[in-house]
């Protein structure tokens, strides 16, 4: 197997930084803006942004149901923030026109942690990681109810805020921030997994 090429969905957010972390991760990162350049990456990253500004651009650059496809046939997959939101099945606190790709499992309460001003860090207690990891919230959701197959893997307030499914990770904090890899390393050895 040669080298894996993770994306980025590159429309909003934090795509510069996670490209950074993907790099550093030992793996080739690009940004994903098109349905074909879905065809090219071994596992994506939806970045942290604005959910809903996300899927409207996911909708304008046609690449919305690909990913929706791309997602239910497996292709391995890490929400961030609104990436999150964006995986979630089911949204509370959504807009009116709130889309998601689905494919997590999961309900998630949009800006739980409430407003901007609202944002925070904290160290959690991540399971498999031998030492806690300092999580960066900025108008963050969380998850209100998981499914049977859905895995905690860290919880803040006594709400999930990383979780996994299979081939599919979110976390509702900002790893790419931080300069700790563990999270993107996580998903390098998931997608590598998946392979």
């Amino acid at each position: 197997m040669g080298k894996l090429t993770i994306g980025v969905l590159a429309l909003q957010g934090d795509v510069r930084e996670h490209l950074h972390m993907l790099e550093s991760a030992g793996v080739h990162a690009r940004g994903v803006r098109r349905a074909e350049e879905l065809t090219q990456v071994d596992g994506l990253i939806l970045p942290g942004g604005e959910s809903t500004t996300i899927a409207k651009l996911a909708r304008i650059f046609d690449v919305f149901e690909p990913l929706q496809s791309a997602i239910a046939g497996g292709l391995p997959i890490y929400g961030t923030c609104a990436g999150m939101i964006l995986l979630a099945d089911r949204v509370l606190d959504g807009t009116a026109d709130q889309e998601t790709f689905g494919g997590l499992d999961v309900t998630v309460r949009r800006n739980a942690f409430g407003r901007q001003v609202d944002s925070f860090e904290t160290d959690l207690d991540v399971d498999g990681f031998d030492q806690s990891f300092h999580a960066i919230f900025i108008r963050a959701p969380w998850v209100e109810e998981v499914g049977p197959d859905v895995e905690v893997l860290a919880s803040a307030n006594d709400h999930p805020v990383a979780v996994r499914a299979g081939a599919v990770m979110a976390t509702s904090f900002h790893p790419e921030v931080t300069g700790d890899p563990r999270f993107h390393q996580l998903f390098v050895d998931l997608v590598k997994a998946a392979g």
